[in-house]
């Protein structure tokens, strides 16, 4: 095959984020949208397949956080980046949106079109984002940004704390705004791709246990996605404070080759 049509081992993961991503939507059209539209009072099922979406974007997130790191280790096709936006905008854009999108069609106090608005919102701001990321360069170790497998996960644990309407919508609205925005979020290297792993790995069994109507499941899943969005609205503190101290370092160093 033509080198430009050859895909890598980094290329084969960023295919599997788009799996996990079209799965995602399956789940939450086929165990959640269906059975309500047909009148169904089972609300298990409807937990389990939440919960599968859920992990689902989860594995997607993973793909696609070793889908780049085997590309620095290895190699990646030419069509890599390409690839990885277009997974990106399946997994962290369609799944999350179509999500919010029939939280608004089931909720009990949801409205169908202004979810429908949210949800539009959502996705215009993953597509925006990762337009931004082909063609905008920043600094290394940084995102501009929410960058989009952490807001979409965030979009989801905001629709799963089941909070009320009006609230609900005013927090995606502005997960949306962070991925679009100038707040800098750190990458995910070294330790702090293990405690991302980690992370995903311990949500994987928050929400096993929620859909297996574990003892105090519903109480840990709201935990965890309440912990999730402590650390979108904490985690750019961190960037800033670096920034921060880069700066008076380099006014401490201008100041003493000033000095005789």
């Amino acid at each position: 095959m033509p080198l430009s049509l050859r895909l890598s081992i980094a290329d084969t993961l960023t295919l599997g984020n788009a799996t996990c991503g079209f799965m995602a939507v399956y789940f939450t059209t086929t165990g959640i949208l269906i059975p309500h539209l047909q009148g169904s009072q089972e609300t298990g099922m409807a937990r389990h397949s939440a919960a599968t979406a859920v992990i689902l974007m989860l594995c997607a997130a993973v793909f696609d956080l070793f889908d780049g790191l085997v590309a620095r280790k290895l190699r990646s096709s030419p069509m890599g980046a390409e690839l990885d936006n277009l997974s990106d905008l399946i997994s962290f854009g369609l799944a999350p949106a179509y999500f919010v999108l029939v939280y608004g069609m089931v909720a009990d106090d949801a409205h169908q079109r202004v979810a429908a608005v949210g949800a539009i919102v959502v996705l215009l701001a993953v597509v925006l984002r990762l337009a931004r990321f082909s063609c905008v360069t920043v600094k290394d170790g940084t995102f501009q940004g929410m960058p989009s497998p952490f807001g979409a996960l965030t979009v989801v644990s905001i629709v799963l704390l089941e909070l009320p309407f009006v609230a609900t919508l005013l927090a995606i609205i502005g997960t949306a705004w962070l991925m679009v925005s100038r707040v800098e979020y750190p990458k995910p290297r070294g330790r702090l791709a293990v405690a991302m792993l980690s992370w995903i790995v311990l949500s994987m069994g928050l929400l096993a246990a929620w859909a297996f109507d574990a003892p105090s499941g519903q109480l840990l899943l709201q935990t965890g996605c309440a912990l999730q969005l402590v650390m979108g609205a904490v985690i750019p503190l961190f960037a800033t404070a670096r920034r921060v101290n880069n700066f008076r370092d380099n006014r401490r160093e201008a100041r003493a080759a000033q000095l005789p």
